[in-house]
């Protein structure tokens, strides 16, 4: 088995983080395409077919490996970055939208973490990145990630992006945690992971919430998220296609005129 590479890494910023990658001399990690952003010049840049785990894998296997990436929402490639010089060398990538980088010690996390589909940021170079099936039909179907998802393996460091404020929580053995279903970035393999109908007829027709809950039970560590993409995204639509809501009709509308908006 392949040892992943040991990394030093710097998260910066607040609401839009980069993560900078700190590489020894013919040490690499991998990046999700799109997500590069600086990095010195004795850094070299190679672009692969697949999951960039660096295992032995023949053209099967690696048409496998990159149809796994394609499932989960992520590109049929992936960017290696090795440092080819002499001393420590600095690699950045960006987070994709407001939210938090998380980073995750696999060899302290029982070397597997499953995530939402497109989590994945960077890692250490042998870290595997392949796809989780749902094993119950309703989790599948109603647990707002599908029936695939996305799970980091390996001994190293990975990093994922969230939305929003990201919280961790370590639940105890039986312990359970009822969360929107878009809500959930990742958990350990030992977390149970389910949906439940929301009950009452009010709750799931003027609620707001949707007609599942996410269910999560220990013992492991989950992580969670405060805005999901697609509420960000929904949001958005709404405001730019929709009529603009006011507080008042004719402050809001002399608002509208002022802002050089006199719909």
């Amino acid at each position: 088995m392949l040892k992943n590479h040991e990394i030093d890494y710097r998260i910066h910023g607040e609401e839009m983080q980069i993560v900078e990658i700190e590489l020894d001399p013919q040490e690499s990690c991998v990046a999700e395409s799109g997500s590069f952003m600086m990095m010195n010049q004795e850094i070299k840049m190679e672009t692969l077919f697949g999951d960039g785990s660096g295992q032995q894998q023949g053209f099967l296997g690696k048409l496998m490996s990159a149809g796994k990436r394609l499932i989960t929402g992520e590109s049929l490639f992936i960017t290696a970055f090795t440092n080819m010089g002499q001393g420590k060398k600095s690699v950045s990538f960006a987070a994709p939208y407001p939210g938090k980088i998380i980073p995750m010690n696999l060899s302290l996390l029982g070397g597997k973490v499953i995530c939402q589909k497109d989590a994945f940021l960077c890692a250490a170079r042998g870290v595997n990145v392949g796809i989780e099936f749902q094993r119950r039909l309703g989790t599948g179907i109603f647990g707002g990630e599908g029936f695939i998802m996305q799970k980091l393996e390996g001994d190293g460091l990975a990093f994922v992006h969230a939305g929003g404020l990201v919280i961790e929580r370590e639940l105890q053995p039986g312990e359970v945690l009822k969360v929107d279903t878009g809500c959930v970035v990742a958990y350990t393999q030992q977390v149970d992971f389910d949906v439940e109908f929301i009950r009452g007829i009010r709750n799931m027709v003027f609620g707001g919430e949707g007609l599942f809950f996410a269910v999560l039970r220990g013992p492991g560590k989950v992580w969670l998220q405060s805005l999901p993409i697609s509420r960000l995204a929904s949001r958005v639509l709404a405001y730019g296609t929709g009529a603009r809501k006011e507080e008042g009709s004719i402050l809001g509308g002399l608002g509208n005129l002022l802002d050089g908006d006199g719909r």
